[in-house]
C-alpha cells in the first residue's frame, strides 16, 4: 500500500484502543486532580501508556482509536443493544476530553467515526494492514477483539503486559478465533445488553458450535438436540441469535479517511506537548519532554509473544501520584514461590537515602512502622521496615529485591529485680535502662529522610492495616500519601472466606510462614515490649514484614482490576483510612463523674437484686456461679425445662432464664436483671473511666475496617459499637458521652435504612410509595398484612409488622417471629405468608439472593461489594441454614455500611466547604455523631442531613434524622 504520507514502509501496525484503556485506568489509578481541580487520573494513566509505545523503538507505526459515541448503526439492529449500560463515573466524564487532547499532543493519529465503535474502525485497519503484508499488535483488554486474532494479528494488555495469539483465545472462548462470533451470539453478553439464547453460556455455546460447526448449521439442526431445554431455547430464539451475532460481529469495512500506511511514528512536538503538559500538572512528563524530547533511555526489550509469557505471570497497575497526579508503572512478579532474602540493617542517614533514591525509581515502596504499643496515638516508633519490589521491569532499574529495618528505639533488655516477681514486659520496662543500645538512627534524621519520600506523591507506599502507621507518622507532621493497603484489598476480594492478617495472607497467597511476634518478643507473662527486642530479631521479623507486604501487594492488587473490585476498594475502602484516623485522633469527651455516679447506682442496685434472688432461692448463694445457680433451680427449685450442659452441670443461659421468666418465675428474672447491671457497670460505667487519656480528657476508640465481612465496621478499646440502646439503662450509659463547652453534639442517623434497600433491590412498588410519601412503614406494613387501616391502629399491631418487617430482613423463621411477639408457631406462621403474599417481590429476591449465593459462593451489595458465605452448600443443615439467612439479609446490611462509608468520605469536604469547624466523631452503624460550636450547629445539621442524603441514589428516598443535645443521648 504505498503511500505519500509517510515515509516508512507499514511492517507492524499497532492500534491502541483507547476508549478501553480509559475505563481501566481510571479504575485502576486513585482519585486525583491536576491544579484547577478537574479530575485526572484516568488522563495520566492514559499519558504514560502512549510514551511506552512513544519510547519503544520496535514500533513503527501505531494509531489511536476511540469511540465517537454512544449511537451507533447497531442500534438501529437492536435499539436495546447497549441501552442498560451504566453512566460513566462521574469524575470520568470531564476527563473524556482530555483523552483527545492527550492523543494529539503526544502527535498520534486519533481516529474515530460517527456511526461506528471504535472495535469497527479497529477491524477495518487490521484488514489493511495484514492485506498489506503487515502484523498487527491491537492494544486492549476486550474480549469482542478476540474474533480478529490469526496468525499475524495479536491483542496485547497493556494492564497485563501480555500478549494474547490463538491459544489465549481457545482458552477464553474454546474454539478459535474464526467461531467466536458464533459463540458470542449464543451466549450473548449482559453488559452490552447483546440477547443471546436464554439459558446458554459460553461453554455450551462453544460444545454446540464444535459439534456444528457454525451458528447457521446449529439453528438448521436445532432440533436434533437431546437436550429438551436447550433444544426449545434455540428453536424459540433462533432469530435473537442471528440478531445477535449481526450485533457482536465487528465491521471490517467502514469508510475510514485514512490508511493504516499513513500512521507512521513521529516525535511528539515539544512546544505543543510541553504547554499541555503544563497545564496538567504532569511534572514527571514534564521532566522527560521540556528538555526539546525524551530523554536517551535504553532500548527495551521486545515485547514477549505469547509462547514467552509465564502462564501463571501475575502483574500490577499501580498508582503513585506525581505533584497532585499519578504515575503508573508496571510490576510483573513471576511464578515462582516466595523466597527468602538477606534482610538489611539501616542504621545510618547515608543507607537510609540510598533506600529512598532507589524507592523513588522503583515508584513504589512497602513500609511498617514497630512501636511499643497498640495505641497509635500514643505508641512511640522504636524501628521503620522498607521494602522494594524485583525488578528491572520496563524503564525500571530495580536491581533486586529488597527489605531493610531502620532502628530507631530499641532499649537492652532487663531481668527482673531480685526477688520480684517476673512480670515480663512490664517489670523489664520498669526495671531496664531507658538507655538506647548504640547502632540507631536517631528519629529525628529518620524524619528528615524519608519525610519527604512519604509524602511524594510520585511514590506509592504500601501497608498491612496502613491506618495505623499513617495514625503513627501523623503524629510526627508526616502526612503518607498515596497509599495502599494489602489488608484491605483482600478484604475486598475475599471477605468471608478468610481472615485478612498477614500471617494467614502470606501462608495463604504465598505459603510462607511468616516470624510470629511471640517469636522475637516471648508470649504471656514472659512477653516484653518491641523496643526490648534484641536488634537483630527485630531486623529480620520487621522487615519480613514489609517484604511480604509487597509480594502480597503484587499478588492482589491485579485481582481487583480483573475481578472488577477496583470501583469498591478505590471509592470505598481506600478513601476511608484518612477519615477513620482524623474521627480517632479526635475522640470523644466521656463525663468520668457521670460515669462514677452510674457505676455507683448500678451497684447499689445489683446489690438488691441479689438480696432479692437470696430471698427467692430460700438461703445466700453466689449469684455469679451457674453451677450454684443451676442446682438451686432445677434441683431445689425443680423448675420446669431444665437442660444439662456437656460437664453434667445444669445449663442457665441467657435463653433458659428468659423462658423461665415468661413462665412466671421469679427468681430467673432478679438473675437476669442482676446480670444485665452487671455486664454495664464491667464493660462500660467502671471501664470507661480508665480508657479516658489523660492528654485530651476524651475516649479515642479505634475503627477496624475488616471485622465484618459485610462491610460494616468495628471498634474497640472502648467498643461503642456495642452500647446498648433498646434499654433504659444501657441508654443512660450515652449521656455520659458530652460535647465540649461552648459546643453541642449532633446525631445523625438514616432512618430505616435496610428496609429501604430491601424496597430498593426486590422492587417493591408499595413498599416504594410508602417511603416515596414519608408515611410510616410498619403502620403501612400492617395495614396491608392484617387488613386493618392506618389511622387510629392498635400499636400492638404496629409492633408486631414492626417485627415482621425487621424479621423478614434477617431471615427471621416463625419460631424466632413467635418467640419475639409470645404468640403460637403457628399464628406466626400464617403472619409470615401473609406477609409474603402481599410483597411476593420480597419472596422473590430470597429465592434469587439464595441461588446466587449457592452458585457462585458469595452475595453481592447494590455497590458492587462481594460477601462470601462459605457454608452456603454446606451438608449440615444448621450451617447452611444460617448461610442462607446471612446471605438474606448481607446485601442490605452491607449496601447500608457502603452507603454509610460514602457519606463519611464525602462529609469532611462537605463541612469544610460551607466553612465550618464541626467535626465527625463517632460512627454506630447507621448512625453519625458530630461535635459543633453552638453558633454553627443549624448549618451542621443541614450540611450533614443533605451530604448523608446524596450518598446514593436508590428508588427510594434516603431520609436522616439529625438530633442535637449537650450529651449523646440527648442527641440520639
Amino acid at each position: 500500500m504505498p503511500s505519500t504520507d509517510t515515509n516508512k514502509p507499514l511492517r507492524h501496525l499497532w492500534l491502541i484502543d483507547g476508549s478501553g484503556y480509559i475505563f481501566r485506568a481510571f479504575h485502576a489509578l486513585p482519585p486525583m486532580t491536576r491544579p484547577d481541580g478537574t479530575p485526572i487520573n484516568a488522563v495520566f494513566g492514559y499519558c504514560k501508556m502512549l510514551t511506552q509505545f512513544l519510547d519503544d523503538p520496535a514500533i513503527d507505526h501505531v494509531a489511536v482509536i476511540l469511540d465517537a459515541g454512544r449511537e451507533t448503526f447497531r442500534n438501529g439492529i437492536y435499539p436495546q443493544y447497549k441501552a442498560h449500560r451504566p453512566e460513566p463515573p462521574e469524575e470520568l466524564i470531564p476527563q473524556f476530553p482530555l483523552f483527545r487532547e492527550a492523543t494529539r499532543a503526544f502527535g498520534l493519529p486519533c481516529m474515530e467515526l460517527a456511526g461506528f465503535e471504535a472495535d469497527d474502525l479497529i477491524a477495518t485497519y487490521t484488514r489493511e494492514a495484514v492485506e498489506a503484508g503487515a502484523d498487527v499488535t491491537i492494544v486492549s483488554s476486550d474480549k469482542d477483539l478476540m474474533q480478529l486474532v490469526g496468525d499475524r494479528v495479536w491483542l496485547f494488555d497493556p494492564i497485563k503486559m501480555r500478549k494474547l495469539g490463538r491459544e489465549a483465545v481457545f482458552e477464553k472462548f474454546g474454539v478459535t478465533p474464526e467461531k467466536v462470533v458464533d459463540v458470542q451470539a449464543l451466549a450473548g453478553d449482559s453488559t452490552d445488553n447483546v440477547p443471546g439464547v436464554p439459558g446458554i453460556g459460553v461453554k455450551t455455546a462453544a460444545q454446540l458450535i464444535t459439534e456444528y460447526g457454525d451458528l447457521d448449521a446449529l439453528l438448521r439442526r436445532a432440533g436434533e438436540i437431546k437436550q429438551p431445554k436447550r433444544r426449545e431455547a434455540l428453536q424459540n430464539n433462533a432469530e435473537l441469535a442471528r440478531i445477535s451475532r449481526q450485533l457482536v460481529k465487528l465491521r471490517d469495512d467502514v469508510p475510514v479517511k485514512e490508511r493504516a500506511d499513513s500512521f507512521d511514528k513521529r516525535a511528539p512536538d515539544t512546544s505543543k506537548l510541553v504547554p499541555w503538559l503544563e497545564q496538567q500538572g504532569f511534572r514527571s512528563l514534564l521532566a522527560k519532554y521540556r528538555n526539546g524530547g525524551p530523554a536517551p533511555a535504553a532500548t527495551p526489550a521486545a515485547v514477549p509473544g505469547p509462547a514467552a509469557v509465564a502462564p501463571k505471570a501475575q502483574t500490577a497497575v499501580i498508582a503513585a501520584a506525581d505533584d497532585r497526579v499519578a504515575t503508573a508503572r508496571d510490576w510483573r512478579i513471576s511464578d515462582r514461590p516466595f523466597s527468602l532474602i538477606d534482610y538489611e540493617l539501616v542504621t545510618t542517614a547515608a543507607q537510609l537515602e540510598d533506600f529512598v533514591a532507589a524507592a523513588r525509581k522503583a515508584g513504589v515502596i512497602a513500609f511498617d512502622c514497630e512501636t511499643d504499643a497498640l495505641d497509635s496515638l500514643n505508641a512511640n516508633l522504636v524501628g521503620v521496615s522498607l521494602a522494594l519490589p524485583d525488578g528491572p521491569v520496563g524503564d525500571i532499574d530495580v536491581s533486586r529485591r529488597r527489605a531493610a529495618y531502620v532502628p530507631l528505639g530499641h532499649r537492652p533488655p532487663a531481668a527482673p529485680k531480685q526477688g520480684a516477681l517476673d512480670l515480663g514486659g512490664e517489670q523489664a520496662a520498669a526495671s531496664g535502662s531507658d538507655a538506647l543500645l548504640p547502632g540507631q538512627l536517631a528519629l529525628a534524621d529518620m524524619i528528615r529522610v524519608l519525610k519527604p519520600l512519604l509524602e511524594d506523591e510520585g511514590v506509592l507506599k504500601i501497608g498491612q492495616n496502613i491506618k495505623y502507621d499513617y495514625a503513627v507518622f501523623l503524629r510526627h507532621g508526616v502526612v503518607i500519601a498515596p497509599i495502599d493497603d494489602t489488608m484491605l484489598l483482600s478484604f475486598v476480594l475475599d471477605g468471608g472466606k478468610n481472615g485478612h492478617g498477614m500471617d494467614e495472607l502470606a501462608e495463604l497467597h504465598l505459603g510462607v510462614s511468616t516470624i510470629k511476634f511471640a517469636d522475637v518478643a516471648g508470649s504471656g507473662v514472659k512477653q516484653v515490649s518491641f523496643d526490648r527486642v534484641p536488634i537483630d530479631k527485630a531486623r529480620d521479623y520487621a522487615a519480613e514484614d514489609a517484604d511480604v507486604t509487597m509480594q502480597l501487594w503484587l499478588t492482589l492488587k491485579p485481582r481487583a482490576a480483573d475481578e472488577h473490585m477496583s470501583t469498591m476498594y478505590e471509592r470505598i475502602e481506600r478513601p476511608l483510612i484518612p477519615v477513620l484516623v482524623d474521627m480517632e485522633r479526635a475522640g470523644v469527651k466521656v463525663d468520668a463523674t457521670e460515669l462514677k455516679r452510674l457505676s455507683a447506682d448500678f451497684e447499689r442496685r445489683m446489690a438488691e437484686y441479689e438480696a432479692e434472688a437470696h430471698r427467692l432461692a430460700g438461703k445466700s448463694f453466689n449469684v455469679n456461679s451457674p453451677k450454684q445457680l443451676g442446682e438451686i433451680l432445677f434441683d431445689d427449685m425443680k423448675l420446669p425445662g431444665g437442660k444439662r450442659n456437656k460437664n453434667g452441670a445444669w445449663a442457665t443461659d441467657v435463653g433458659i432464664l428468659e423462658e423461665l421468666a415468661d413462665a412466671g418465675h421469679a427468681l430467673p428474672r432478679a438473675i437476669m436483671e442482676h446480670r444485665q447491671l452487671a455486664k454495664l457497670k464491667g464493660t462500660y460505667t467502671d471501664t470507661l473511666v480508665t480508657q479516658i487519656d489523660r492528654r485530651t480528657g476524651r475516649v479515642h476508640t479505634s475503627y477496624h475496617m475488616t471485622g465484618a465481612s459485610t462491610g460494616r465496621l468495628a471498634s474497640t478499646d472502648p467498643n461503642l459499637q456495642n452500647i446498648p440502646v433498646r434499654t433504659e439503662d444501657g441508654r443512660k450509659i450515652r449521656k455520659a458521652f458530652v460535647a465540649e463547652k461552648g459546643n453541642t453534639l449532633l446525631s445523625a442517623d438514616y432512618s430505616q435504612i435496610e428496609l429501604r434497600l430491601l424496597a430498593h433491590v426486590a422492587g417493591i412498588e408499595s413498599l416504594k410509595e410508602s417511603f416515596a410519601r414519608g408515611e410510616d412503614i410498619h403502620a403501612r406494613t400492617a395495614s396491608e398484612v392484617f387488613g386493618v387501616p392506618m389511622a387510629g391502629m392498635d400499636p400492638m399491631v404496629r409492633r408486631q409488622a414492626k417485627a415482621i418487617n425487621f424479621g423478614i430482613i434477617y431471615g427471621m423463621s416463625a419460631f424466632g417471629l413467635a418467640a419475639q411477639l409470645g404468640i403460637a408457631q403457628g399464628e406466626a406462621r400464617r403472619y409470615i405468608e401473609a406477609y409474603f403474599e402481599r410483597y411476593p417481590g420480597i419472596r422473590d429476591y430470597m429465592d434469587r439472593t439464595r441461588k446466587f449465593c449457592r452458585e457462585r459462593g458469595y452475595v453481592m451489595t447494590p455497590f458492587g461489594r462481594k460477601i462470601h458465605l462459605t457454608g452456603i452448600n454446606d451438608k449440615n443443615p444448621a450451617r447452611r441454614g444460617f448461610s442462607e439467612r446471612a446471605a438474606i439479609n448481607a446485601p442490605l446490611q452491607g449496601g447500608a455500611a457502603d452507603i454509610i462509608k460514602r457519606a463519611m468520605i464525602a462529609l469532611p469536604g462537605a463541612i469544610e466547604a460551607a466553612g465550618l469547624k464541626t467535626r465527625m466523631l463517632l460512627q454506630v452503624h447507621d448512625e453519625l455523631v458530630f461535635e459543633a460550636p453552638l453558633d454553627e450547629a443549624d448549618d451542621a445539621g443541614a450540611a450533614i442531613k443533605a451530604t448523608m442524603e446524596k450518598a446514593a441514589t436508590l428508588s427510594v428516598p434516603l431520609v436522616v434524622e439529625v438530633g442535637r443535645g449537650a450529651s449523646w443521648a440527648e442527641a440520639h
